[in-house]
């Protein structure tokens, strides 16, 4: 089977602009969550979200194409230049050369696209009739239009792909674009997972299913993961992106590498739209743990998990047990966290963006905090890392992502090495 490897690496969100800026942050223990900005939240229930601040989209795009592309185009635009420079394999015009572009592919992914002008031209046209509806509307919301400003951007013409599948939709990009290359169909492809959905819509409607923190009066301390008190999780928005390549294309071209992919799985819960069981979960992280196996042998360990971890009271009781069903007890489980504590749930794009924190973690030897974490629960009882980051050698680490309608993406990653 054909090696796969991680060349270049960019993410934006509530802490930073970029990779380095925002896992310093992470590490840190900061926290980007605030009260609503992007409209007026006051006559809503939750007033809170992990929003990217002072983001300029003319600096991705011309002034001229930016009502043309939904926020969550423009962010992910945003992650995808930065991992694409990163890897060393664009020129100065930002694009990459013809002799690789046919076989360069892009998978982008989104949980929801563009909600914020959904909503804007559905009130356009209830209140001033459907003649006023911009006709940049409907390519400017449309999941795949991501693929397709990125493939002009950079000039890739290899297979572009969408993924929509909730929040586990950047993990299943990744995996997608990892198939694309063992099965041949690219040497090289672009993962990007994008999501901008704090709008009145987003969150007057997952309000509306109580699957949100509502401590309006205490914004850095919403998102609480695997903490007794924890009631919800906080939206947050933003975008992860990586080039991953074949190993011998990668290593032709003297590129810089991060990590190895050596293992995914995917499954379905079968058993609810909204709520989780241990099965689905377990059975994805059973799945990319026998690939790893596979790969690198039985005896192989992984040093740190980066969980779904929504701070919602079922998601974190549930992945907690699937966990220990995996490693066989709480003894057995290497240490825990999630960063949603600190940036929020950004959906779609929370896949790809906990895997760029994955390999930055690696790559720097340390594991991220689960801020927040300050009250005991029975039912959470493993090594979360609370409140402050932990130095330590990190070889393997695994990735976890799981969404609505039971439809559950894990990765594992490894440090490089021939």
């Amino acid at each position: 089977m054909r090696r796969v490897v991680i060349t270049g690496i960019g993410m934006i969100n509530s802490l930073g602009h970029n990779s380095a800026e925002a896992f310093d942050k992470i590490v840190a223990g900061e926290c980007g969550i605030d009260t609503i900005t992007l409209f007026d939240a006051s006559e809503y229930s939750v007033q809170i979200a992990g929003e990217v601040k002072d983001f300029d989209p003319s600096t991705v795009m011309e002034k001229k194409e930016v009502k043309k592309a939904d926020r969550f185009i423009q962010l992910g635009l945003k992650a995808a230049n930065e991992a694409m420079k990163d890897a060393s394999i664009v020129d100065e015009n930002n694009k990459v050369s013809e002799d690789i572009a046919d076989r360069f592919a892009i998978v982008s992914a989104s949980g929801i696209g563009g909600l914020g002008n959904i909503e804007k031209n559905s009130v356009v046209c209830q209140t001033q009739g459907p003649r006023k509806i911009s006709p940049f509307f409907i390519p400017s919301a449309l999941v795949n239009m991501l693929g397709g400003f990125i493939s002009i951007e950079h000039g890739v013409k290899g297979p572009n792909l969408s993924v929509v599948t909730a929040c586990a939709a950047g993990t299943h990009a990744i995996s997608d674009a990892f198939k694309t290359i063992v099965a041949g169909g690219a040497d090289r492809a672009l993962a990007v997972g994008a999501e901008s959905a704090i709008c009145g819509a987003g969150v007057g409607g997952f309000a509306a299913m109580k699957a949100l923190a509502t401590r309006n009066d205490e914004p850095k301390r919403s998102s609480r993961p695997f903490d007794k008190e924890r009631e919800g999780f906080v939206m947050g928005e933003g975008a992860g992106a990586l080039v991953l390549e074949e190993l011998e294309s990668a290593k032709a071209r003297g590129a810089r590498i991060y990590a190895e992919i050596i293992g995914f799985g995917e499954s379905g819960d079968a058993n609810h739209i909204t709520s989780p069981v241990v099965d689905g979960p377990y059975r994805a992280m059973k799945a990319a743990y026998e690939m790893a196996k596979s790969k690198v042998g039985a005896d192989f360990k992984i040093d740190y998990v980066n969980a779904h971890g929504t701070s919602t009271p079922a998601n974190d009781k549930n992945e907690t047990a699937a966990l220990k069903m995996l490693f066989g007890g709480k003894e057995n489980c290497p240490p825990v966290s999630s960063t949603k504590g600190q940036i929020g749930h950004c959906l779609g794009a929370a896949g790809a963006i906990e895997a760029v924190i994955c390999i930055k973690s690696m790559e720097e030897g340390v594991i991220p905090p689960t801020i927040n974490h300050e009250n005991y629960d029975e039912d959470c009882d493993l090594d979360y890392v609370p409140n402050k980051s932990r130095n330590a050698k990190l070889d393997i680490v695994m990735s976890n992502s799981f969404g609505f309608g039971g439809t559950n993406g894990v990765v594992i990653f490894k440090k490089y090495s021939n």
